[in-house]
């Protein structure tokens, strides 16, 4: 397949480059410097796009959008979060649907964030939304790919979790704070975490390429989501080293504002519902296994 991909040289764009050229489909880069002989090119904040030098196209896997762990949430940032997200969707959807030929199918991201803090109770793809400016931004996110599913294409919101490895995101900040036993339990532990390695991510955005059956809300997820509590004893464990230090829910809040309510002190227990469905077999379904997988 002839595949567009924004957020290329990122953390997971980087990876699925690499899984999808290894597969024998070809990957290029939206990228947003000048414009490049036989590159495609946008400015979302501008509105300007150009995908005919790399057309035709078959596929599009959308993920550029600002980083929501890079700083407190300040009302100019939230604001920032949201725009980077809708208006390169909606930018991205239309320039898609305008194309003739038309790709046959447009990836684009979203998060389980869409749940909001759904406590323990299981949530599939046909869960509602929850409440709060995650979930506030998820549906407008997800939303903003209308033109792209009213031209006939088909859609697929991967509702990406935690996304665990040692070259980044969320484990790659933790590792050195493990490492020196000064790793532990944020709040009272309880809070659940929907996680998925990066290897099984990149795996299910392929396979989300091809396989027909997926459309719309996917939840990218492993099968066995774990609480806060579980998740600092497994590290612990595999990296051989205490966890014994707590940071008070308070001192979170202090220090991160609402980041630390949305992304630290609440969760979902989301369950990839439409993945299991297809006959997606995980490659790291559990969590210590993995982090072992990842570490060792």
């Amino acid at each position: 397949m002839r595949v567009l991909l924004t957020g290329a040289s990122g953390f997971i764009g980087s990876a699925l480059t690499r899984c999808l050229s290894l597969s024998g489909h070809t990957v290029f880069p939206l990228t947003r410097g000048g414009r490049q002989p036989g590159s495609a090119w946008w400015n979302p904040e501008s509105g300007a796009i150009d995908l005919a030098p790399v057309c035709p196209l078959d596929a599009i896997v959308h993920l550029a959008g600002e980083s929501i762990a890079a700083g407190r949430w300040t009302a100019e940032r939230k604001a920032h979060i949201r725009s980077s997200r809708t208006l390169g969707t909606a930018l991205i959807a239309q320039a898609a649907a305008a194309l003739s030929p038309k790709p046959t199918v447009l990836i684009s991201a979203s998060a389980v964030g869409f749940y909001g803090n759904a406590g323990d109770q299981p949530v599939t793809e046909d869960s509602p939304a929850g409440h709060g400016f995650l979930s506030d931004v998820c549906r407008e996110w997800e939303s903003a790919a209308e033109p792209a599913r009213a031209a006939g294409m088909r859609v697929v919101h991967p509702r990406i979790g935690m996304v665990l490895s040692r070259e980044g995101g969320a484990l790659a900040r933790l590792l050195p704070v493990f490492r020196y036993g000064l790793g532990g339990v944020l709040g009272d532990g309880r809070q659940l975490m929907s996680w998925v390695s990066r290897d099984d991510l990149t795996a299910i955005l392929s396979f989300a390429l091809q396989e027909s059956a997926l459309v719309g809300p996917v939840n990218c997820v492993a099968p066995q989501a774990v609480t806060n509590r579980d998740f600092t004893l497994a590290l612990g464990r595999v990296l051989r080293r205490p966890t014994v230090a707590t940071v008070p829910a308070f001192a979170l809040r202090l220090l991160l504002g609402d980041m630390a309510n949305a992304l630290l002190l609440t969760g979902a227990r989301v369950v990839p519902a439409r993945l299991q469905a297809c006959g997606y077999r995980f490659q790291h379904p559990a969590l210590e296994p993995a982090l072992r997988a990842m570490l060792g």
